[in-house]
């Protein structure tokens, strides 16, 4: 019989999944290769108090994902922050089920930001165009320099800084809140946007490690 999966927005009763939510988000850049701004428990646990995340568990406590919001430049952006799926519960659409959630809270929360994400994975760029993300510019992004700081502990650091914060190997992405929402693709149309932006993935990480081995 299939798992029921909850989910919904955290609260104080959640900080306990804190260091497991952590330690697989360390241990998900590991496998990667691709890098993450590191988060600590006490983060992840401040973001859960505030009632600024969501998470997934089974029925019966077991944890399953979790994503929390970030806001800059006094709200002006909003960035929904730190996907992340146990590895056995992956490959269920659950991730599209927290995304979907944590946009809804991002919106209630911060109707007038533009909410902005950065990402390496070609599902979670799959997942923001349905929600009616556009690929943009890092320029269109926030300049608040504590933003940029939490880059510090990716591996792809170097990379981001030698381009004066103009590219790096994650894919810009905006929603606008002013601009009307994107109706849902259809499936023909959802795959070719699918390749397209898989190719295009691959060719600006092959661009940006010709660089890197280069220098």
């Amino acid at each position: 019989m299939e798992q029921q999966i909850i989910v919904r927005v955290a609260h104080s009763g959640d900080v306990h999944y804190s260091t497991t939510i952590t330690d697989e988000m360390a241990s998900s850049a590991k496998a990667r290769g691709t890098g993450i701004a590191k988060r600590t428990p006490e983060y992840v646990a401040k973001k859960i108090e505030e009632g600024k995340s969501v998470i997934a568990h089974t029925a019966d406590g077991t944890w399953v994902g979790f994503c929390y919001i970030e806001a800059w430049q006094h709200g002006q952006f909003v960035a929904n922050s730190g996907l992340i799926v146990s590895p056995e519960f992956r490959k269920s659409g659950i991730a599209k089920k927290i995304k979907q959630t944590i946009f809804q809270l991002s919106r209630e929360k911060y109707p007038n930001s533009k909410l902005f994400g950065l990402t390496t994975g070609l599902a979670v760029m799959k997942i923001n165009s349905e929600l009616g993300y556009e690929p943009v510019t890092y320029s269109e992004l926030t300049d608040d320099e504590e933003f940029w700081a939490g880059c510090k502990s990716c591996v792809n650091y170097e990379i981001l800084m030698s381009k004066d914060r103009k590219n790096c190997m994650c894919t810009a992405m905006l929603y606008e809140p002013k601009s009307e929402h994107t109706p849902e693709l259809t499936a023909s149309e959802f795959k070719t946007n699918s390749k397209l932006y898989e190719r295009f993935m691959k060719i600006k990480q092959s661009k940006l490690l010709n660089w890197l081995t280069k220098k």
